[in-house]
């Protein structure tokens, strides 16, 4: 521009001098038609910058919201990092210039009155998730958190996924109205994939048929807010900065399981918190709001397809090239089972009931088996000979005393110690100890001499005294464990 003006000044001057257009072409060295343009034009020139469009232009609405709205108050680089999520692909530069414009908005902000609009009981509960890195026995992983808030109440509800995929989404909705007891008429979300094939503005979004037939199987309608109009569900939005604030910053976490149980009394706690909004304890809204809810259906709804396996005679089955264990029950039948949010292995009798649950973070054995699956056959005491004798000397403190001489007299003591170590279901340890050393003075050692003895003397040997006391209290033990009989005695415990 300043170069323009210049010349403008230039052939002026040297034309009022009397020098030829062509003359002044040639001392300046520009175009005959160029200083002809300049001596007709009565002003000098002005500079007239070309404006391009801004690559922010299209978030601007929602850039406000995220920065004025008292509710998020974000600063720069947290509306530039939530710009990303929805497909903003400038630079943070236009987003900082555009917030400068904003500044004296937000210094009028909290002069300005918002109506907001809440919700009747049993009416609205709203849906969104979170993703966070966190640390899961000792490996760090990206961890989708998913939410639900009754909006009449404010009382919440979360779960923990490895996954983000539709299925995750659906087990989700399902398990956090279960946690919730109840189902809502109405359930707002957002756009997501999983949920939505197409939602243009001012027409009625396109919902997947899986959540069609989850919602109807539920009772619930699905309602999806306007595009990149997060403030129409910012019940649920806003707790996930107090989530990551006040529980997931400065965690570790031994697995999944662990995660979503610590996470379920943190929600527990939260939920008997004062609302800052509300007023009111979400805990006790909820009480008044739960009569107004829907039931919930009867059955849980699977939109995945069960795998089914055999259960092998060690009560195991296949799944993904590693072995679980079941109830011993289930031997030689078909069970199904699934993998939820990445990490859960389910496992579903013929009723779809579940049998067994498996946390691939971990349990990542070939083999997994948990113990009480086997409890209805497991021995009470082993059959090994040298685990019988260490059992017998750790839980007798005379114990082996009486081997060293069973030894002597017997061809298979251990045998007859097994016996003596299963009678500790029916008699006191101390007690035993007293009939055991009587047992070893009376050079008795067979477990049927020591039960004759359990049954004749044993009042005498734990008394050590043939009357009783009417004045103290009594325990009634029936000795059909004999196999001849026997009549009750009363003894003291």
């Amino acid at each position: 521009m300043v170069k323009d003006v210049d010349e403008w000044i230039t052939v002026r001057q040297l034309h009022k001098k009397g020098m030829s257009i062509r003359g002044i072409a040639r001392e300046l060295k520009m175009s005959k038609n160029t200083v002809k343009k300049l001596l007709r034009s009565p002003t000098r020139p002005t500079y007239q910058r070309k404006i391009y469009p801004s690559k922010v232009e299209a978030y601007k609405e929602q850039i406000k919201i995220w920065y004025l709205d008292p509710s998020y108050n974000f600063i720069g680089t947290r509306i530039y990092e939530e710009l990303l999520k929805i497909g903003y692909d400038g630079s943070i530069g236009p987003v900082y210039r555009y917030l400068s414009t904003l500044q004296q908005q937000k210094r009028k902000i909290s002069t300005k009155a918002t109506v907001r609009f809440e919700t009747p009981p049993g009416d609205q509960a709203q849906f969104d998730w979170a993703h966070y890195k966190l640390l899961v026995n000792g490996t760090y992983v990206t961890v989708y958190c998913f939410a639900m808030v009754l909006s009449y109440s404010r009382y919440k509800a979360m779960v923990c996924s490895l996954r983000m995929d539709a299925d995750a989404v659906h087990k989700a909705i399902e398990d956090l109205y279960f946690k919730l007891d109840g189902v809502t008429i109405e359930l707002m979300v957002d756009n997501p994939k999983a949920l939505i094939i197409e939602h243009l503005e001012g027409k009625e979004p396109k919902y997947t048929r899986e959540s069609l037939i989850l919602a109807a199987h539920l009772g619930v309608e699905l309602n999806a807010c306007q595009p990149y109009r997060a403030r129409t569900k910012g019940k649920v939005e806003r707790p996930f900065n107090y989530l990551e604030e006040h529980f997931i910053k400065g965690n570790t976490f031994e697995s999944m399981t662990d995660l979503n149980q610590r996470l379920d009394k943190f929600i527990e706690n939260w939920n008997n918190k004062l609302h800052t909004t509300t007023k009111r304890i979400p805990k006790e809204a909820y009480q008044e709001e739960k009569s107004s809810l829907l039931p919930l259906p009867r059955n849980r709804y699977y939109n995945e397809k069960l795998e089914f396996r055999k259960v092998s005679l060690d009560s195991l089955v296949m799944i993904k090239g590693k072995k679980y264990s079941v109830p011993v029950s289930f031997v030689e039948q078909t069970v199904s089972y699934k993998v939820s949010y990445g990490y859960l292995i389910e496992i579903f009798n013929s009723a779809k009931s579940v049998i067994a649950t498996y946390d691939l973070t971990v349990d990542d054995s070939l083999v997994n088996k948990l113990e009480e699956h086997y409890d209805v056959i497991k021995t009470k005491v082993s059959k090994s000979i040298p685990e019988i004798k260490r059992l017998m000397i750790s839980t007798f403190s005379n114990g082996e005393q009486y081997l060293v001489a069973a030894a002597k007299k017997l061809e298979q003591p251990t045998y007859h110690a097994r016996r003596i170590l299963s009678l500790l279901e029916l008699y006191p340890l101390e007690h035993m100890e007293k009939v055991l050393d009587y047992c070893i003075t009376q050079e008795l050692y067979r477990i049927e001499e020591i039960k004759s003895v359990l049954k004749d003397k044993y009042l005498e040997i734990i008394l050590e005294s043939k009357q009783l006391t009417t004045s103290e209290s009594t325990l009634i033990r029936s000795l059909d464990y004999y196999d001849d009989g026997g009549t009750a005695y009363e003894i003291f415990p």
